[in-house]
């Protein structure tokens, strides 16, 4: 008798099919999997025949064979634990074969029978809803597979109780999903003191998703500020999270919490390697890039990071995904994420400070700059000096505004973006960061005033075409957020002086 259970393997975020075929035939007691298995898979038979034990159950002393199919692609992840042991129970005939497939079907077992949680229930649930079939996962993995349309989901405890279900005896509820995210910041741009022009720089960033380098004397508030970008960003979309929620489910990282709206902020060491920030490894895992999809990335300490590292962003700064190739695969994580990158002004970190600055200034700011290509600063928008606040300021000055009040205007800015974008006929794009094209110059047109300032601007700091276009796009969100319908001189004028810095 032969059994069939469908059940998958990834590539990324892709979900590909795996028909796992299992068989009992006569002949010397054998375990056999068969099919370009992993380790993980093939140490399954002792995890397999240990939860049979523990619930009364022995393996036939006859061959088994497991085939999964196709047998030329390369199969990996603890996840085929429980499709290979639905596989022997049906051709055993303790569950219905025939209603196993109807289900795509993936878990980890314990030695005790339980069905532990596993890596990439989401994109499977979406897949399984495609492919019009239901989903058997673990309990734990339940919520996760909840947030798709997906109706006839199986999410068991333990092995126990999965048998029961199948074969009607006690029936096992749906999953509920989890109540999104709703716990509140604790940071606040309240508490910033002075850096006026810092946080109006980070409100521009964030009104129109524009990459953004913080320049400045250790102590500055780089960081603080940075890490406050979060709270004055709008909730992320219910299309956005799901995106982002894929992601972090493949790699493991959903919070047990459920889908979180925040939008996702990642802080990177500067030791990280390339393929932490940018993915792979043997299975091709995300990295901190594709983590920080639809949310922001903050590279502190930015000559600090390996070059080649620093590099490997530039592809996915500009077309918002990464590509991982590997010898016998080729992944595509998207990658459409907000840059905001710190650093000192030279290694000591004191450059123009003169009661502080080293002996080798100005050539150390020199050296250390050059650790960052040219190629990669065209692709931040904002660069700005974030200089040290004075002692008088710290005691005395009043606290700024408060995130909500901020994020306000930036929501009303991107609904502004939205909007235009919408009558356009554009649905893919939502702010003015990832404007190309044709669609650029309609939505970006100028007076005669502001196109000779930007001329003359380009042609003596020698603009590449790339900084041209994004002069513009940072100009057009500073009039959204101005609720201005054309782009006047005065828009360049402000957007221009966030090209222009003395360290750089």
């Amino acid at each position: 008798m032969l059994t069939h259970i469908n059940t998958l393997t990834f590539n990324g975020l892709e979900v590909l099919r795996v028909d796992l075929q299992a068989q009992i035939s006569s002949g010397l007691p054998n375990f056999i999997i068969v099919g370009l298995p992993d380790k993980a898979i093939a140490e399954s038979k002792e995890r397999i025949r240990a939860a049979l034990q523990s619930i009364g159950l022995e393996l036939p002393p006859k061959r088994i064979v497991i085939n999964l199919a196709p047998a030329d692609l390369l199969k990996e992840g603890s996840h085929f634990d429980l499709p290979i042991a639905l596989g022997i129970l049906g051709v055993m005939g303790i569950i219905p074969a025939a209603k196993l497939r109807s289900y795509m079907v993936m878990g980890e077992l314990g030695l005790d029978a339980a069905i532990l949680p596993v890596n990439g229930v989401l994109p499977v649930a979406f897949q399984a809803f495609n492919d019009k079939l239901g989903l058997i996962c673990p309990a734990a993995n339940g919520s996760e597979a909840a947030w798709t349309n997906l109706e006839d989901i199986i999410a068991a405890p333990d092995l126990t109780q999965l048998i029961n279900h199948l074969n009607s005896t006690s029936l096992l509820a749906r999953p509920s999903k989890n109540q999104p995210s709703t716990t509140k910041s604790l940071l606040d741009m309240f508490d910033v003191k002075g850096q006026e022009m810092a946080k109006r720089a980070l409100e521009i960033a964030a009104a129109g998703g524009h990459n953004m380098l913080m320049v400045g004397p250790p102590g500055s508030g780089k960081s603080m500020l940075a890490a406050r970008l979060p709270s004055i960003l709008p909730p992320l979309s219910i299309e956005e999270a799901l995106a982002t929620a894929m992601i972090q489910s493949v790699a493991g990282e959903l919070p047990s919490t459920g889908l979180n709206f925040t939008p996702p902020f990642r802080s990177p060491h500067h030791n990280a390697s390339t393929p932490a920030l940018v993915g792979g490894g043997r299975k091709g895992t995300p990295g901190e890039i594709s983590l920080a999809h639809n949310g922001v990335l903050f590279l502190d300490e930015l000559p600090e990071f390996n070059r080649s590292t620093l590099e490997a962003l530039r592809q996915p700064l500009e077309n918002g995904v990464i590509q991982i190739s590997r010898v016998n695969a080729h992944t595509t994580y998207p990658a459409e994420f907000q840059l905001i990158a710190a650093m000192n002004p030279c290694r000591c970190g004191y450059l123009g400070i003169k009661e502080k600055e080293c002996a080798k200034a100005p050539l150390c700011a020199q050296e250390y700059m050059s650790k960052i290509s040219g190629p990669l600063l065209d692709r931040i928008d904002i660069k700005i000096e974030v200089a040290p606040v004075s002692p008088w300021d710290l005691a005395n000055a009043k606290p700024g505004e408060s995130s909500s009040a901020i994020r306000e205007r930036v929501i009303a800015a991107r609904r502004i973006q939205k909007e235009r974008l919408q009558a356009l006929g554009i649905k893919d794009i939502c702010v003015n960061a990832r404007l190309k094209g044709s669609l650029l110059e309609e939505i970006c047109s100028l007076d005669n005033e502001a196109k000779q300032l930007l001329i003359a601007f380009a042609e003596k700091n020698s603009l590449s075409a790339r900084a041209y276009h994004r002069t513009l796009r940072l100009a057009r969100t500073i009039a959204d957020l101005q609720n201005e319908s054309k782009l006047l001189k005065l828009h360049i004028a402000e957007a221009l002086s966030y090209r222009q810095s003395r360290y750089l």
